[in-house]
């Protein structure tokens, strides 16, 4: 084994919500550098709700949100981003009416120059967007527009990037190839990656994952632990085997 990787998040015993409805009740989960992280349930377990906690949308009631050692939990949304972490949400993740470049021009807020850059290193993400650079992304395929969205993502150099189930709504072919290009960002852009998923493919390209149920941690280990582990199979998968 080599040296261990710096912890890039600390998400502390965070409780938070909507109002007065908590939807997160003491939540902890970190992120390693170079690391890809799962975050699974099922629906209303709260995954979206931590991404967005973590991301400055929604705010902690109680615990702490570190990145980088520093406390962002007070921080604004364009703060956070500025500070390396990028989120890309499950809904209304593209401007429809707008074209692609302007899509990841809005992308690139944060940034005064370097955008044609910072295009060129997502084009060698995604290369169908290089030949859709002046269609409205409205026009996009279901594929294409989850491709934007994590190119927007992609614009700011994360250090961290958050991805709200990247693959949902996706043919099977296209969900494997979604989480291939999870790995290649973890190459290239040398960002860590924290993913909601509801698949089963998705925990497979990740090393750790949490499994996340009425707003509490059930359970958390490496990958093959998790896919093996019978509480988790019973919980989550339906008590189906996991091969």
């Amino acid at each position: 084994m080599g040296e261990k990787n710096k912890k890039l998040l600390e998400v502390r015993r965070i409780r938070a919500g909507y109002g007065v409805q908590d939807v997160l009740f003491g939540v902890s989960v970190s992120v390693d550098e170079g690391e890809v992280v799962s975050i699974f349930g099922p629906n209303g377990a709260g995954k979206s709700t931590l991404l967005k906690t973590i991301a400055g949308v929604v705010r902690i009631k109680s615990g702490e949100i570190l990145f980088k050692g520093i406390r962002i939990d007070k921080l604004s949304p364009q703060s956070i981003v500025k500070n390396g972490l990028g989120w890309v949400p499950q809904e209304n993740n593209i401007f429809p009416r707008m074209t692609v470049r302007e899509n990841l021009e809005m992308g690139g807020f944060t940034l005064k120059d370097d955008l044609e850059e910072r295009m060129e290193e997502v084009f060698s993400i995604f290369p169908q967007l290089r030949e859709k650079l002046n269609q409205p992304a409205g026009s996009l395929s279901g594929g294409q527009r989850q491709m934007l969205a994590v190119g927007r993502g992609l614009m700011v150099r994360p250090e961290l990037l958050l991805l709200d189930e990247p693959t949902a709504g996706l043919a099977p072919n296209l969900v494997h190839m979604m989480l291939e290009k999870v790995g290649e960002i973890t190459r290239q852009f040398r960002s860590s990656v924290l993913l909601v998923t509801q698949t089963l493919d998705a925990l497979r390209f990740s090393r750790r994952g949490y499994l996340l149920a009425s707003g509490e941690i059930k359970y958390e280990d490496t990958t093959d632990s998790l896919l093996n582990n019978e509480e988790v199979k019973k919980l989550y998968f339906g008590g189906i085997t996991v091969s």
